[in-house]
């Protein structure tokens, strides 16, 4: 099957977050706790996206306050830090909203992402992750992890899914 028809299904697109919805980078401050960069575009596709009805869920090894408080900014309920092994999490998430894992997209970067690729409906890749995980991914971005990618595959679902191109002509008459 071709990443268009796996996208046209897709209700919940779960995102990995140091090197997804992030550079990859640690960055300390001069009290020693982690910062993150994040990118706002990312965040505008997540927010209208959710207008049109796709879910998002974070999961991430690590526990940072940072990426929490962009969870929350983004309205992104399903944020379960502090999870090497995602397989768990997923089945969880999927048994309480009801889907199946053909509905659920993955985007991922490293290999403890590999399990959930290969488990969802649509397993997607950032531009730089490992090769590993390129060659679990059915679509891969052209940009890099925290520079675009996760926008650029939530476009790539919305317009498989014929609501994108609504979308772009709804922002454009918003007065």
């Amino acid at each position: 099957m071709y990443p268009e028809e796996l996208a046209r299904r897709i209700g919940l697109l779960i995102l990995d977050v140091d090197g997804v919805l992030t550079d990859g980078g640690l960055y300390y401050d001069d009290r020693g706790r982690v910062t993150k960069r994040f990118n706002v575009q990312d965040g505008l596709g997540i927010k209208m996206a959710q207008t049109v009805g796709l879910e998002f869920a974070i999961i991430t090894g690590l526990d940072a306050p940072a990426v929490e408080a962009r969870a929350r900014e983004l309205g992104i309920r399903e944020y379960h830090p502090g999870h090497i092994r995602k397989a768990p999490v997923i089945r969880d998430i999927c048994s309480r909203k009801q889907l199946d894992l053909v509905q659920v997209a993955y985007l991922g970067d490293d290999w403890v992402d590999a399990t959930a690729l290969k488990m969802v409906g649509l397993p997607m890749a950032v531009a730089n992750a490992q090769p590993e995980i390129k060659e679990l991914a059915a679509w891969t971005s052209a940009a890099r992890g925290g520079h675009g990618a996760a926008r650029e595959a939530i476009r790539f679902i919305l317009s498989a899914q014929g609501s994108y191109e609504s979308l772009w002509q709804q922002w454009l008459a918003d007065e």
